[in-house]
């Protein structure tokens, strides 16, 4: 079964129709899953596709195709790519998104020059991504795509920075519950609590959480709490409320564990 993800930030676009009809056209037996549409326009949504693509794909089957494009516009040092990570394969654009999906460097990286965007220059997406996904969800090998990419642009992954009696992290994505998830690990909050009484503050000293939940509904309707999500990472919200609305959180905004 060939499974192909697909992440823009065409939002609700006949875009999105057209890319799945191309798919179909070609692989019938195609599976299309719809990763996520609604990332930031240009180089804003690298960031928050990164996020979901890195969080979810260890779900998906060996040898699913997963397609990106986000902030996609062919430039000299953003060439059109398809890497083979972790028995399954991205195709997108160099433009650092890659760097912050994978966690060490792919098996194979090819510089995608089968397939060009000249007839349509301004949608990679429909030109060069759909027929290279195409190629490897029917089987294809990567090495027909193109030639070897020696380098990939890298941005760094922001870290919490700790020490023995505190944690301090930052707000990382804001999710569609106006959620916000930092980058402060389970792991790492285990790690220097040692068992610990804490407080977890918010933008000030007013914003304070003195526990974990293991469900939402723990904490009364409006107040606010804290968790670890899915992939183990420290969110912050309101009990059936907007935490980002509601109290201004914005992304980078600093979150800080004390340790008594």
């Amino acid at each position: 079964m060939a499974v192909i993800t697909l992440t823009t930030g065409w939002i609700d676009d006949y875009h999105i129709a057209a890319l799945k009809g191309i798919i179909f056209s070609s692989l019938p037996s195609a599976q299309i899953v719809d990763l996520s549409h609604h990332t930031p326009p240009f180089n804003s949504g690298i960031a928050h596709a990164a996020y979901m693509i890195r969080h979810c794909y260890a779900y998906y089957p060996a040898g699913t195709v997963h397609l990106i494009s986000v902030a996609s516009e062919l430039q000299m040092d953003n060439p059109f790519i398809a890497a083979l990570y972790d028995g399954q394969y991205f195709v997108g654009t160099d433009n650092g998104i890659f760097s912050l999906i994978f966690t060490s460097d792919p098996e194979k990286i090819i510089r995608i020059e089968k397939y060009t965007n000249e007839q349509s220059p301004n949608y990679p997406a429909i030109s060069v991504f759909a027929p290279a996904a195409i190629h490897l969800a029917a089987g294809g090998d990567i090495s027909e795509l193109g030639v070897h990419h020696r380098d990939y642009q890298r941005r760094c992954i922001m870290m919490a920075t700790i020490n023995e009696s505190q944690i301090t992290g930052t707000i990382i994505h804001i999710n569609a519950f106006g959620n916000a998830v930092t980058n402060i690990t389970r792991e790492d909050f285990d790690r220097v609590s040692k068992g610990r009484s804490f407080e977890i503050t918010l933008l000030s000293m007013r914003n304070k959480i003195t526990r974990i939940n293991t469900y939402y509904h723990e904490t009364s309707e409006g107040e606010l709490l804290a968790l670890f999500n899915l992939s183990g990472l420290l969110e912050v919200a309101i009990n059936k409320g907007r935490a980002s609305e509601l109290l201004g959180f914005a992304l980078h905004a600093n979150v800080i564990v004390k340790f008594h």
